[in-house]
């Protein structure tokens, strides 16, 4: 806002000079004693437009409107003898009709001015602070969906770390180390606004290799990238609450690649598919309770990518399917070639 001040402000210096130098050239033509009527008409000028410009200031958008024309009326006719004394004119051979040319000439036109230079200078500030507060209201709001996902996050990691710790599983120390690399990116890496897509995926490898403690089969998650990781940005936990949900709506017995992850970046897009056998005698909801998990998906995705994204859910009762697409994604041109990866 001190910024957008400072440009006013030097608008208002640099008209001045430019109108004053119109004033010079043209009065220089017709009379010997340009200099000194420049000066009259130009400090006359400012007189009536600052008086009337701070007047508004003070009583725009108010009621006093009294108090207001009688301040106005002094400017007013005031005005003209500012001019006519400037102008070496005695008052006391006070020429009414001079008096009056200048009134029209001067005076009313630069009531007008000041009255528009303050109401557009009303109008440009109040859109950017309608912008600013519109701003400040979406990053609270993305910091509040943020801040859900740690505690929500933290809760249910901990309930797996206590069942390891119950039944004194050696892989319990693993899962404390792995959480610890977790709740660094969350606490630390994750507070900028995008994060290289290639970080966001480590994070969910780890994520992965934290809940394949709990099964002694072959990894349950089959994680498949395509194309350059390098050259994306994203949001930051952006993925984690899906990845959560097809753990917690899965089966409690997962075969070796049940749980399908695809991530594709293709020119400007990027498509995050997940998939999970659905658990039978379960709800075909894929939200939590609390009601944290796909709304605070859909109200970031909302806040961050308006208009550059779409959310496709699919139920076909044996499989929970969720397909995210962001769109106008900023890449390099160069891609590599599709890799699979395993935890």
């Amino acid at each position: 806002m001190h910024r957008i001040k400072k440009v006013f402000t030097l608008i208002h210096i640099g008209l001045w000079i430019l109108f004053s130098l119109l004033i010079a050239l043209q009065l220089s033509q017709d009379t010997v004693h340009w200099f000194k009527l420049t000066v009259a008409v130009v400090l006359t000028a400012m007189y009536v437009f600052y008086s009337h410009f701070f007047l508004l200031t003070r009583y725009l958008g108010k009621r006093k409107k009294g108090a207001y024309f009688l301040r106005l009326s002094g400017i007013t006719l005031s005005g003209p003898i500012l001019y006519m004394l400037l102008h070496y004119k005695r008052l006391d051979t006070f020429d009414l009709l001079y008096y009056f040319v200048s009134l029209f000439s001067i005076i009313i036109p630069f009531i007008f001015l000041s009255w528009l230079a303050r109401v557009t200078e009303n109008l440009v500030l109040n859109t950017i602070k309608k912008e600013q507060l519109e701003k400040q209201a979406v990053q609270a709001e993305l910091y509040y969906l943020k801040s859900q996902i740690n505690p929500h996050f933290l809760f249910n990691t901990l309930n797996n770390i206590h069942t390891l710790v119950y039944k004194q599983a050696a892989t319990a120390p693993e899962a404390v180390l792995r959480l610890s690399s977790l709740m660094r990116y969350m606490i630390y890496e994750s507070n900028a606004p995008t994060v290289p897509l290639s970080r966001e995926m480590n994070y969910l490898e780890d994520y992965v290799g934290l809940q394949q403690l709990r099964y002694k089969k072959s990894p349950v998650v089959d994680l498949e990238l395509e194309g350059d990781t390098e050259s994306c940005h994203i949001a930051p936990l952006l993925f984690i609450h899906l990845l959560e949900n097809a753990y917690k709506h899965s089966p409690a017995r997962l075969e070796p690649g049940d749980i399908k992850v695809r991530i594709v970046i293709k020119e400007n897009t990027l498509i995050f598919s997940i998939q999970n056998p659905i658990e039978k005698n379960r709800g075909n909801t894929l939200e939590e309770p609390s009601g944290i998990g796909l709304p605070n998906v859909q109200k970031r995705l909302a806040l961050l990518y308006p208009d550059q994204h779409t959310l496709e859910i699919d139920n076909s009762g044996e499989k929970f399917t969720v397909t995210l697409k962001i769109h106008g994604l900023r890449l390099q041109v160069h891609e590599r070639k599709a890799h699979l990866l395993y935890n």
